[in-house]
């Protein structure tokens, strides 16, 4: 009796060191081969036999998709979230989403990008964002932590910004990092933003904006990267002052969809009081409203 009691508690405590779920499934076989064995492609036959059995489709689509882009398969990856998320359940159809996202940045699609954010954003519009709670439970680095609805608006606005920003629609990105920085502010966003000015000549305005990471105004601006970076761009910035015109390059063609603007609006209209208040932001966008519609 004894005997079995230890050995059951060494069965679970094997279960929460290599974090592999309990069971005899195909999906725990999977995640066994994945975290135990450290065999992927192993992982990822097991990941096909739940996903066609039904064992727990949801997590093993989404496991097996970051498996396949370790071992650059992104492409298969996002072909298999599109074709079996359908079987999923609907509170798992945000998180398929952001798993998207990752394996389009992977592979540079970055129209594919905007359109999803986009649509993330509406989702957030319409409330139906974090299964319509408040909050939802985040992981990262294996700690959990809570994001709310307005982190995470400016989270998304800021990688459909970082997405325009390869585009070189610097214009663009510009607006939506701006309307990012409203709502949750910190260095990186900050950053992104200066290198924005300073690809539309805006150099004062990008000092400005560079001013409040130097002097560590924003959450962020202490870390190693933020603060490399913000060295990186005054060095760039004093080499494109005046006198130094030889330096300065022609815009590309930007494009910003007019009914984007309106959209963005829409979004921030959910912490207004009043439906009829325009936010600040707002009103910038407008002045540019003629030059960025397509």
């Amino acid at each position: 009796m004894e005997s079995g009691f230890m050995k059951k508690k060494e069965q679970d405590l094997f279960h929460v060191i290599h974090k592999v779920p309990c069971g005899d499934g195909p999906y725990v076989r999977a995640k066994h081969a994945q975290l135990v064995e450290k065999d992927p492609e192993t992982a990822i036959i097991w990941f096909w036999k739940a996903i066609n059995a039904g064992d727990r489709v949801d997590s093993a689509l989404k496991d097996m998709a970051v498996v396949m882009k370790q071992l650059d398969r992104s492409e298969e990856a996002i072909e298999a979230i599109k074709s079996f998320r359908g079987l999923c359940p609907r509170t798992s159809q945000e998180s398929l989403d952001n798993v998207l996202i990752d394996l389009y940045k992977k592979c540079g699609k970055v129209d594919e990008q905007i359109v999803l954010l986009k649509h993330k954003l509406k989702q957030i519009y319409l409330g139906e964002a974090f299964n319509r709670k408040p909050t939802k439970t985040a992981r990262s680095h294996g700690k959990k932590f809570q994001v709310s609805i307005k982190q995470e608006t400016s989270r998304i606005l800021g990688n459909l910004a970082w997405a325009y920003m390869q585009k070189s629609n610097f214009m663009a990105a510009e607006v939506v990092y701006r309307k990012a920085q409203m709502i949750d502010p910190d260095a990186n966003k900050a950053l992104n933003l200066c290198h924005c000015l300073i690809k539309q000549a805006r150099y004062d305005e990008a000092s400005m904006v560079l001013e409040d990471v130097l002097h560590h105004k924003l959450p962020g601006s202490e870390d190693y990267k933020s603060r490399n970076r913000a060295e990186e761009l005054s060095l760039e910035l004093e080499m494109m002052r005046p006198g130094n015109s030889s330096l300065l390059m022609d815009l590309p063609g930007l494009s910003f969809e007019d009914d984007f603007v309106e959209a963005l609006e829409r979004v921030m209209n959910e912490w207004a009081p009043s439906r009829s208040r325009r936010l600040p932001i707002f009103e910038e966008i407008s002045q540019f409203r003629d030059q960025l519609a397509c």
